[in-house]
Formats: structure tokens, C-alpha cells, sequence
């Protein structure tokens, strides 16, 4: 890797801690909270592409592992990635770099719909797919009530993917990092 990549991927795990001080946000029925993380997730993705932006969050997932209260609430640690949240946390870097990889793909003709069809699927449904699942198993929540529990995140959701598109279409005009598929 070049420097710049290295400062690149150094620059979003920053980014993601920094969204981890956003105080997390408890809700009803789920044993996960609301972060801003995910935006994270999907900003390294689309701004990075697939392989800067999948390590960048990795990274941030091993700062997580070895204990470093990064997480909202100040958490970290390997009792964290045992509990409820640790599928979402997984999931980070998974989730950056498919859209990561979405966004390379229609990069040649990438607008306000691609970014959303990226974000959506990277940064939100890979991260429920994996997350999900794992909270059911780890909470002892039957699988249906782990998903219908997780209905309460959507609208969170949708306005994470919706600023991710809008900054990365912003950024990709003014300073694009992403190269081509």
C-alpha cells in the first residue's frame, strides 16, 4: 500500500471512533442500540472503495477486539463482539467493502441513485444479514422477533444511507478516491 492509502484507511477508522462518541441511543424491543457507526461503515465504503474502506473499518474492528472503548457508551472489548452487537460489528468491514465494491462497479456512471443503491445494500442490509442472526443467537431471541425487533432501526437507517450518498456523490466531484472496476 502506498502511503496515502494507509493514511486514507488510518483517516476512516479515525472517522469511526469519532462517530462512536455519539452517545448510543437504547430502543425497545432489541438488545442493540442505535449508533452512527453504520454511517461510518458506509462513508469508508463509497468514499474509499472496496478494499481501502473494508480495511479502514477492519481496522476500526480490531481497535474494537483488543478492548479500546470505541464503541458508543464507551465500550470495546471481546465481551462486546460476544454479546448482542457483535454480528453488527463484524459485519462493519464486510459492510464497507460491498459498497465499496458497489460503488467501483457504477463508478463510470455513478450518481445520487447509485450511491443509494450501494449505501443501502453495503452499509444497511449486509449489516442486518449478518448482525441480525447473530443478536438472535447471542440474546436467545427467537429469529422473527430479532427481525421484527429490528424494524425500529429502518428510519435511522435510511437517513444514514441517505447523508452517505449525498457526501459521497459530493466528494467523488470534488476529490474522487474511488478507482474504477
Amino acid at each position: 500500500m502506498r502511503s496515502k492509502d494507509i493514511a486514507l484507511v488510518a483517516l476512516f477508522a479515525a472517522i469511526m471512533v469519532v462517530l462512536g462518541l455519539v452517545p448510543l441511543i437504547e430502543l425497545p424491543l432489541v438488545p442493540a442500540p442505535f449508533t452512527a457507526q453504520t454511517l461510518g461503515v458506509m462513508l469508508a465504503g463509497s468514499i474509499l472503495g472496496a478494499r481501502r474502506g473494508g480495511l479502514a473499518i477492519l481496522l476500526f474492528v480490531v481497535l474494537v477486539v483488543i478492548g479500546l472503548p470505541v464503541l458508543p457508551g464507551g465500550r470495546g472489548g471481546i465481551g462486546v463482539i460476544l454479546g448482542p452487537t457483535g454480528g453488527f460489528v463484524l459485519a462493519y468491514p464486510v459492510g464497507a467493502f460491498v459498497t465499496g465494491l458497489i460503488t467501483e462497479w457504477l463508478w463510470r456512471r455513478y450518481n445520487l441513485a447509485a450511491a443509494l443503491l450501494a449505501n443501502a445494500v453495503g452499509g444497511a442490509l449486509v449489516l442486518y444479514v449478518i448482525g441480525v442472526p447473530w443478536m438472535s443467537a447471542s440474546a436467545g431471541l427467537p429469529l422473527g422477533k430479532a427481525i421484527t425487533g429490528s424494524v425500529v432501526f429502518l428510519p435511522g437507517d435510511l437517513a444514514k444511507v441517505i447523508v452517505a450518498s449525498l457526501t459521497a456523490v459530493t466528494v467523488r466531484r470534488a476529490y474522487p478516491l474511488v478507482k474504477p472496476a
